[in-house]
């Protein structure tokens, strides 16, 4: 799975990074997310998407790649209330086109989550005692993952249409097996897509389960690296720049090169 990230590039970075032509960002309620080192659920993140334009709108805007922030953990546009947001932060490569809480969102709603690496955790056993070591994996090039994920938006009934926090977005990562190297470390690991791939993937129009799933690699395709970091990073309140800082490197560990 993917249950911690990095998402510290500006806004302004990702603009440029992802081609973006609608900065919903700037344009929304809230204020943009500030540099976040230990991204956890229900946090507030950037999302790339092109969504389709709303017939029910007495002047629709064309259809565009927009930059917006969403909410991590995906709500069901059927669930009764907003509790489902936590749990449901990724969709897995396998089932995510049937499985009822994410197939419509993958048919009609894909998107791109930013990030600059991710954290996971492996099991180790020192001087009799096991625990888990975390470690941060991200691109050699210092290049921006672009995590395939997800969106849906689901209606607060208890606010009135024009209310501008009637709809609340949300979002899944989707996940995948991971290659050997990097299931020395977990036996999961994010899919991303390719920059080639990228309006083949958020275009809307595309719902080809079969051309939507070779947009998808794991995300060694990147060409990745890790090293371990301090255990600092288990805890969802400490979120600084030194979590992602490696400590010193461990011998009978996996080794740091994942490709």
């Amino acid at each position: 799975m993917c249950g911690r990230f990095v998402s510290a590039r500006k806004r302004l970075e990702l603009l440029e990074e992802f081609s973006i032509e609608r900065d919903r960002v700037a344009d929304g309620p809230d204020p943009e997310p500030g540099p976040d080192y230990n991204v956890a659920p229900t946090r507030r993140v950037y999302a790339v998407m092109e969504p389709r334009p709303r017939d029910k709108e007495p002047e629709p805007e064309p259809q565009a790649r927009e930059l917006r922030v969403v909410k991590w953990g995906l709500i069901p546009f059927w669930a009764k209330d907003a509790s489902a947001g936590g749990k449901l932060i990724n969709a897995r490569a396998e089932t995510v086109a049937v499985k009822p809480a994410f197939r419509r969102a993958f048919a009609k709603r894909r998107c791109i989550i930013p990030a600059d690496g991710y954290y996971e955790w492996q099991a180790v056993t020192e001087d009799g005692k096991q625990h888990k070591q975390p470690y941060y994996i991200y691109r050699k090039d210092g290049g921006a993952l672009a995590f395939a994920g997800i969106y849906e938006l689901w209606r607060d009934e208890a606010l009135p249409d024009d209310h501008e926090r009637a709809w609340l977005w949300t979002a899944a990562i989707i996940t995948t097996q991971a290659t050997d190297d990097v299931g020395q470390i977990h036996d999961r690991m994010p899919m991303v897509i390719a920059p080639d791939h990228w309006a083949d993937w958020l275009n809307p129009d595309n719902s080809e389960p079969g051309q939507l799933q070779a947009t998808m690699v794991p995300a060694m395709a990147g060409g990745l690296t890790s090293h371990p970091v301090s255990m600092a990073v288990n805890s969802v309140r400490n979120n600084r720049p030194d979590l992602i800082a490696p400590l010193s490197a461990d011998p009978e560990g996996p080794p740091g090169e994942l490709f």
